[in-house]
């Protein structure tokens, strides 16, 4: 049976892994306490005892504004536990699935970025995650890298979960409205994951093996402050009871945090398509899937 090592499965996207992985074999789903991702040795010693044939790590420094001041740990962590995971998969003839971001981008650019396109991150955070990225292509290992954006999930802290709390504290709120990307659910990523794992295969690499870097997000793309009036205009539908606040749209510069965010994080997907066969469903859709689960929040 094909064992995959999960690690970060308490995160958002971990969190849904475990049940997308479950179909394609013996699922080892590791949390912080399971492999301290800023000690190598930790990284080193869990992968060799388990022994997978896939390694799919879902676990990241996610702080981008406290990333600024932690910049070592977010490097440890985001830059040199991939690679370290990255070594002991080539050593194993194990197959890499690592996460990135929209956030290796500058955001500069009109059109929707591709997997070639140059990268010059403005934080910390982004830096680290390109650095990881850089770190698993140079180790020579099987590898999947799915870049990935605006991530949101039923659990744990996201801008949905957010913008409803808000909704029950505030009868105003003030949105950024000048950055433009694709909300992302976190069970579409795990489970285009696993669809991508069937295709590329969970034994030993064949050389036509789909590897590299892939961007998966959500299709179309919106504003923060479109995507906070989907989110209440859709808990409208679901609770007739909510009470959604008046919303107004305002530049980043009225909004300062020590990260920089790109303007534009929209990422083409046009290579995953095409690898894997995947179309990702409407970032609208899969927002009222999520929902569906977190009704219970809009009391």
């Amino acid at each position: 049976m094909t064992r995959i090592l999960l690690v970060g499965a308490n995160g958002q996207v971990g969190w849904e892994l475990r049940g997308s992985l479950a179909s394609l074999g013996e699922v080892i789903a590791l949390d912080r306490k399971g492999m301290d991702l800023s000690d190598p040795d930790s990284v080193r010693r869990v992968i060799r005892e388990a022994g997978p044939s896939i390694i799919v790590n879902a676990a990241a420094y996610t702080a981008v504004d406290k990333a600024e001041t932690e910049a070592d740990l977010a490097m440890k962590i985001n830059g040199v536990a991939p690679g370290i995971m990255a070594e002991e998969a080539q050593r194993l003839g194990a197959l890499l699935v690592h996460y990135s971001t929209d956030y290796v981008f500058d955001g500069a650019q009109d059109a929707s970025y591709r997997e070639d396109d140059a990268t010059n991150p403005v934080s910390s955070y982004g830096r680290s995650k390109l650095a990881g990225e850089t770190a698993v292509r140079a180790s020579r290992a099987r590898h999947l890298i799915f870049r990935t954006s605006w991530v949101y999930a039923a659990r744990g802290n996201n801008f949905v979960r957010t913008m409803l709390r808000l909704a029950r504290e505030r009868p105003e709120l003030k949105i950024v409205d000048d950055q433009v990307g694709a909300p992302t659910w976190a069970r579409s990523i795990a489970d285009i994951t696993a669809r991508a794992l069937q295709v590329a295969g969970t034994g030993p690499g064949r050389q036509d093996e789909p590897g590299g870097i892939y961007h998966l997000t959500a299709a179309g793309a919106v504003s923060w402050y479109g995507f906070a009036g989907a989110i209440f205009a859709r808990a409208e539908t679901l609770r007739a009871d909510f009470k959604a606040p008046a919303l107004s749209p305002i530049p980043s510069s009225q909004y300062p945090l020590p990260a920089r965010r790109p303007a534009n994080s929209r990422l083409n997907t046009s290579k995953l398509t095409a690898a894997f066969g995947i179309v990702p469903p409407l970032w609208e859709s899969a927002l009222h899937q999520c929902m569906r689960e977190i009704e219970g929040l809009l009391a």
